[in-house]
């Protein structure tokens, strides 16, 4: 698994992550001369996609900083339209002006989550969680739509291995909370998920539901070994599985291998 997040120097790199990621995108909104371009695949902006950024590291903050917030009901289905109507009452677009927003929220959350122990819980739009992984949380959110925006400006994207392992915490936590029941129903198999130089863990599915372990409960049907960017993509479904394969960005072994294409499959990223 990955170091604790509450270990000092964890913590330290996680601020400075989360600052330099809010610059990375800030800088890629200042340059940009045309913000209404769209996300490839989705249905937002690179203007909407970097407001709903400042949004979410606002929300973010407040939660560092002890202030309950209500958003969503804690489902990906519930999110998706808690930031449909957030979006829809903020309707700065100015790529300049959410630059800045996303530097400044994301540096209020880091001051006010370093005032506090890594180890305090705080209720999330995806459920409960420690403050540590809460920062991990904001991580993962930024890069993922930093990609989005990097990718439709034709940019080099910001994420790299230090970044994946620092959201790690995030993505392993999330993963029984974002598992898709209709996808993953009836469905019964061991998983243990290698990131090449980072973590190991095991997902397990019994009926549908998932569980996530240190260790495998049993004998894992499928081994997933991963490159660490191409990791993050998959889970933040950026990326396929089956393209990541043929490039050998994932090997798969075990019992059952062909397992390894549908494993992300049985999620739905928020």
């Amino acid at each position: 698994m990955t170091a604790p997040h509450h270990e000092p120097s964890v913590r330290s790199r996680l601020s400075k992550a989360i600052g330099a990621v809010a610059e990375d995108i800030a800088e890629l909104l200042r340059s940009c001369t045309d913000a209404a371009v769209p996300i490839p695949g989705a249905e937002w902006t690179v203007a909407e996609s970097a407001a709903h950024l400042v949004l979410a590291n606002e929300l973010m903050a407040a939660l560092a900083a002890g202030r309950e917030q209500t958003y969503g009901d804690g489902t990906p289905q519930g999110l998706a339209a808690a930031n449909a109507a957030s979006l829809a009452d903020f309707t700065e677009r100015d790529p300049a002006v959410l630059a800045a927003g996303i530097v400044q929220h994301a540096q209020a959350f880091t001051e006010a989550a370093d005032l506090r122990s890594a180890d305090e819980p705080t209720v999330t739009p995806l459920g409960p969680m420690d403050l540590g992984t809460l920062g991990s949380y904001l991580l993962t959110h930024m890069l993922g739509h930093g990609y989005d925006i990097a990718t439709a400006l034709g940019r080099p994207h910001m994420i790299d291995r230090d970044r994946v392992d620092l959201a790690l915490p995030f993505l392993i936590t999330a993963m029984p909370w974002v598992s898709d029941a209709r996808a993953a129903a009836g469905h019964s198999a061991c998983y243990e998920l290698r990131v090449r130089g980072l973590s190991r863990f095991a997902v397990t599915f019994t009926d549908g539901a998932a569980v996530v372990s240190v260790e495998p409960p049993r004998r894992p049907d499928c081994t997933i070994a991963s490159e660490p960017v191409t990791f993050f993509l998959l889970a933040l479904g950026r990326r396929s599985a089956t393209g990541a394969i043929a490039r050998g960005k994932i090997l798969a072994w075990g019992r059952k291998p062909w397992l390894a294409p549908r494993f992300p499959t049985l999620f739905r990223a928020p």
